[in-house]
């Protein structure tokens, strides 16, 4: 088996249940392992400490298992099932069939990220060693009790590393002729393309928000920015808004949106293309209640500063069209920007607009994207309730 020998001491992150291991803690390899190889983890004197997938990188090995045993059908079946059994409580199947089943280290399973949608299964592997166990990790939802999976699709183009991308093809696993399903979220309907959508589709970390949202949107006008296939904006419709636009950059997400919005038998759904960033500081209009939730702006460490630049000015711009005492929810997915970050953004808009700001929610990411105590970089959504005046 290959090895990875840690330098001493440089085992005490991972007895702490970090499930990474970074290139500055190995003192050596043995048997030359390549990207995507399953190696053991040992402390400086060899004792076996894990299992876990080797990468070229500065994070060298994602730990999976605390086994010796290289995984296989059954291991992926075990982990999947003690993910499902966690899921079940979060929801009532009758309202809602699509959630996220596998978070990554938030199931102690680094680089691997499955979404239900109904009963397919989209898989992402952000490592080449779950890239190249996904015929495994494909057999084994096939037989899992809940949820029941008729179609596993690999959606990783994406998300793999480096060299690993020409290794890899987007498409069915197994199951499945078309890219689209549709899906029940707390009882409302929605359209999710898998293959052409941003992510795996659809945006399941907002789910718990959404809700949220519906119950501020009584008699409001609402403008929902960044606002992609309308997740929120059905959901502002079903609280009862008087009117609700849809913005976003993307022509075929704002039809997605429109026909979002009539699988819910809301018939009147205006929409607007726009370059948000650009163009919507200039707008005349103002609304009771806007919703922002913009793509990442920062993916890496050193696009951190020029980050909280943007939402600064996109946080700054919107205080300005929302009515006196209106309601903002306004999120960050960036990981690289922290929550201390996000905030001091948004202090810095207020100034910038003149406006008295209170925060009366602060938001995260819900339960089926649980982040592991001992790797707190999981806890990448951000959000917060603002009331302006």
């Amino acid at each position: 088996m290959k090895k990875i020998i840690l330098k001493p001491g440089k085992e005490k992150p991972l007895l702490r249940h970090h499930p990474w291991i970074f290139s500055g803690a190995v003192k050596y390899t043995e048997g030359n392992p390549g990207d995507g190889d399953f190696v053991h983890v040992c402390d400086s004197s060899g004792r076996f400490l894990a299992g876990g997938h080797f990468q070229n990188g500065s994070i060298v090995v994602r730990v999976v298992s605390e086994s010796e045993n290289i995984p296989d059908k059954n291991f992926w079946k075990d982990k999947f099932t003690a993910a499902a059994v966690r899921r079940k409580s979060l929801f009532d199947c009758n309202f809602t069939n699509a959630f996220r089943l596998v978070h990554g280290e938030g199931d102690y399973l680094p680089g691997l990220i499955i979404d239900i949608y109904k009963d397919v299964a989209v898989v992402q592997a952000h490592s080449a060693g779950m890239l190249n166990s996904l015929d495994e990790i494909a057999a084994a939802l096939s037989e899992i009790e809940f949820p029941k999976i008729k179609a596993v699709y690999n959606k990783s183009s994406q998300t793999v590393p480096g060299r690993s991308k020409q290794d890899n093809n987007d498409g069915f696993i197994f199951g499945g002729s078309e890219p689209s399903v549709l899906i029940k979220e707390n009882g409302l309907l929605f359209n999710v393309n898998f293959a052409e959508g941003q992510k795996t589709g659809f945006f399941l970390d907002q789910r718990d928000n959404r809700k949220l949202l519906g119950t501020f949107t009584k008699d409001k006008t609402v403008c929902n920015l960044f606002s992609y296939t309308g997740g929120f904006s059905v959901y502002a419709m079903a609280g009862g808004a008087k009117d609700v636009i849809s913005i976003d950059a993307s022509k075929s997400a704002l039809e997605m949106a429109v026909k979002n919005a009539e699988l819910n038998s809301f018939h009147s759904h205006p929409t607007l293309q726009m370059d948000i960033l650009k163009d919507f500081g200039k707008s005349e209009k103002v609304y009771d209640l806007i919703i922002v939730d913009p793509p990442a702006f920062a993916k890496q460490l050193s696009q951190r500063n020029q980050a909280m630049k943007a939402y600064t000015r996109l946080n700054s711009d919107v205080m300005t069209k929302v009515k006196s005492g209106g309601i903002i929810f306004t999120f960050s997915c960036s990981q690289a920007v922290n929550s201390d970050d996000f905030l001091s953004s948004i202090y810095s808009a207020s100034l910038n607009a003149g406006k008295k700001v209170r925060i009366i929610h602060r938001l995260t990411q819900p339960a089926d994207h649980a982040v592991n105590i001992f790797h707190p970089e999981g806890e990448y959504l951000k959000g917060l309730v603002l009331m302006v005046e």
